[in-house]
């Protein structure tokens, strides 16, 4: 399975459309190694990249919503904070139990869900209104 960046998933700030570009390269480079049989070893590495750039990207599309008066504001750093969170018991079940298998496909499919659902719905649905278009909310 091959994880790309498609134009249609720009929001149309360059920052923000770099840090979602960086996102699912690295979620690419899990699936990739999940097909060479070393997800696990790729898993420990992504965790922690994640750990520090995913904050640092939350953090970033919530200043840029809060300066621009989005109205779904609170609905999307919900998201962002939903998200966190699973990535903090998913790593903390990893701490407990060391690094398995199921961990990979859990991670997997949080990823997928989370590309599926926020990048490709909720993402847009802010790109529109930075692009003066309405919103959904």
């Amino acid at each position: 399975m091959r994880i790309q960046w498609r134009d249609s998933l720009a929001i149309g700030v360059v920052e923000i459309d770099n840090q979602h570009k960086e996102l699912l390269k690295r979620f690419g480079l899990l699936l990739e190694a999940c097909e060479s049989g070393k997800g696990k070893e790729e898993l420990a590495g992504l965790l922690t990249f994640l750990d520090e750039y995913v904050l640092r990207h939350f953090a970033d599309e919530e200043e840029l919503q809060r300066q621009k008066r989005y109205p779904a504001y609170v609905a999307h750093k919900q998201q962002h904070d939903s998200f966190i969170e699973s990535l903090k018991a998913l790593k903390s079940e990893i701490d407990q139990e060391g690094m398995a298998l199921h961990h990979v496909m859990e991670t997997n499919n949080m990823l997928l869900k989370w590309l599926i659902n926020h990048i490709s719905r909720v993402d847009i649905e802010l790109g529109r209104f930075l692009k003066g278009g309405s919103t959904q909310a």
